[in-house]
């Protein structure tokens, strides 16, 4: 595994947990963070404090139980890490329970995430949402 890899592990792992300090730990201050159209936070997030409000708070406070696990990690070399897994949590609203598969692509550089982009099936997102 490389750094890259290691560090896009650390970030999940910290997802796991719980800690959002630990999953922005290794986050460059530029990051650019986008979230697939059709997502209901689709767009580019660029800053930790873009990200924390636009992404990671939404999610905490709109979906019980929300989770991100990666099932497998590809290291692409020149800092490209991929993840393949899947996305589950039920939406407080509707209490209506989703489970997702998705890949995203990391870019680190001189060990810092620059970028990440999500790829998912949104509609089913979308159907647990109502």
């Amino acid at each position: 595994m490389s750094e890259a890899s290691d560090i896009v592990k650390a970030h999940y792992a910290a997802s796991d947990r719980g800690d959002l300090g630990g999953m922005l730990e290794a986050f460059a201050d530029d990051v650019a963070w986008t979230e697939m159209a059709g997502f209901p936070y689709a767009g580019t997030y660029v800053g930790l404090d873009a990200i924390k409000a636009g992404v990671f708070q939404r999610l905490g406070a709109e979906w019980e139980g929300f989770r991100a696990d990666p099932d497998e990690l590809v290291d692409g070399g020149e800092g490209v890490v991929v993840a393949i897994g899947h996305y589950s949590g039920t939406y407080r609203a509707t209490g209506r329970a989703m489970r997702v598969r998705f890949v995203h692509r990391w870019q680190v550089e001189n060990g810092a995430v620059t970028g990440f982009e999500q790829f998912c099936d949104t509609h089913l997102v979308r159907e647990a949402m109502g």
